[in-house]
């Protein structure tokens, strides 16, 4: 480390535990709930491995890492760096400090494999020999499909389709992985050939997939269901960031002012801002969390605080969250990580409770502040990461106009070397600012 550019961390200092923010929260998260005439929370012992809802539903604040587990992330490149944005500060001349933490180098790029990993594991020690997935970008079907290629468990993976379409390479490296993708809506499944009957040009979303991996998880044996948002078990498993984080933080000598994160179902947000959250809920801490949405998806800023699917056909249990309803199509915006029309539970009540503060970028907004990165810092960040990186300068400029020396912590949730044709959009202006 050179006066804290570059914070590394050594194996023995990944995480041993995942932390559960259940147990620290300042009020009881709202159950699950039935829909009328319909037992969706009873289904959900036969699409879940076993050990996945009692990780959802656990109490205890810690939770052990299985070794094997803490092996292979190890393996996979954690601990990540926190790399201080020096050449972005003197960009923008501001008295900030500006940390990143690298996601992005991981073998596929983004900070999926947090979870991916653990859920394969569990599976395969249930026997399970099939899971099926959704994935909107693509980077939580092609850390799903590495994991599957590590542990020899065959993955499906339901793409949503107009991300299939502007991103042909991560369908290309998930089959590389094993991973056996399909476009959603897919003919494969009846509620995929209903949609498409009506809609045959219907662009898929996050909503829509679920409901056909759910839908193949839950007639066909052996085949369980393994998700990468929402819900409080994937969460937990990317507590390794912010804990990771925190490490560094103390090793550089410094106490976050503001921390920033992408939303789109939650999990990098969770992953990177719950252990600190905990200390601003036990009164030790007064920093600023801050959530970035797409303004075309703005479930945080617009969305309604209730009940609601987790998906478009209604298999799910209905979640207490901010939703933008679950028949929600999002524009076709390049973020496609970010185009869900809910949010974690846990994400939303922490929202409610004015723990985090959620807020907007267009989507030239956001690119334009990734090509500002990738110049000073090298890195091009991946479309979702562009919206945390635009709020983070955003921040910065308010420094300078303010003259605070602040410490803003970003996090870096994925490269965008599979997002090229997104950048060539912006760059040519044929990239729409929705």
């Amino acid at each position: 480390m050179t006066e804290n550019f570059r914070i590394n961390l050594t194996p023995d200092d990944v995480p041993k535990n995942w932390y559960n923010i259940l147990a620290d929260l300042p009020l009881e998260l709202p159950k699950p709930k039935n829909s009328e005439g319909k037992d969706q929370i009873s289904d959900l012992q036969k699409v879940f491995t076993k050990t996945a809802l009692e990780q959802e539903f656990a109490t205890e604040r810690n939770i052990k890492i299985p070794n094997e587990v803490r092996e292979l992330y190890m393996q996979m490149g954690r601990p990540s760096p926190l790399v201080r944005a020096r050449r972005l500060e003197e960009k923008l001349n501001t008295p900030a400090k500006i940390y990143f933490k690298r996601e992005d180098t991981s073998p596929t790029g983004s900070h999926k494999l947090n979870s991916a990993i653990p859920q394969v594991y569990f599976a395969k020690q249930e026997g399970v020999e099939n899971l099926t997935t959704e994935t909107g970008a693509g980077q939580w079907g092609t850390a799903l499909s590495l994991a599957g290629s590590l542990l020899d468990v065959d993955i499906t993976v339901y793409m949503v389709k107009v991300s299939f379409n502007q991103k042909p390479d991560r369908k290309n490296i998930m089959n590389i992985y094993d991973g056996n993708v399909f476009a959603s809506p897919s003919e494969n499944t009846k509620i995929g050939r209903e949609i498409l009957a009506k809609t045959p040009d219907h662009p898929g979303s996050l909503g829509v997939a679920i409901s056909e991996a759910m839908e193949e998880a839950l007639e066909k044996d052996n085949v369980k269901y393994s998700l990468g948002s929402v819900l409080n078990h994937v969460m937990l498993h990317q507590t390794v960031i912010g804990q990771e984080i925190k490490t560094q933080l103390e090793i550089a000598e410094e106490e976050p002012d503001v921390m920033v994160a992408c939303a789109g179902g939650g999990s990098n947000l969770a992953g990177s801002l719950f252990p600190f959250i905990k200390d601003k809920i036990d009164g030790n801490s007064d920093t600023e969390f801050i959530a970035v949405e797409p303004s075309a998806c703005p479930t945080l800023t617009e969305g309604n605080y209730e009940y609601d699917f987790g998906d478009t056909n209604g298999f799910t249990p209905m979640l207490k969250m901010f939703t933008l309803g679950h028949d929600f199509v999002a524009p076709s915006v390049h973020a496609g990580g970010l185009r869900y029309h809910g949010m974690s539970p846990i994400v939303s009540l922490l929202v409610k409770e004015n723990i985090i503060n959620p807020t907007t970028a267009q989507q030239r907004d956001a690119f334009n502040a990734g090509m500002t990165f990738a110049k000073c810092e090298g890195v091009l960040p991946a479309p979702e990461t562009t919206h945390a990186i635009k709020a983070g300068i955003d921040e910065a400029i308010k420094a300078k106009q303010t003259g605070e020396e602040k410490t803003i912590v970003v996090n870096f949730s994925g490269h965008g070397m599979l997002d090229l044709k997104g950048y060539a959009k912006f760059i040519d202006g044929s990239m729409k600012n929705c």
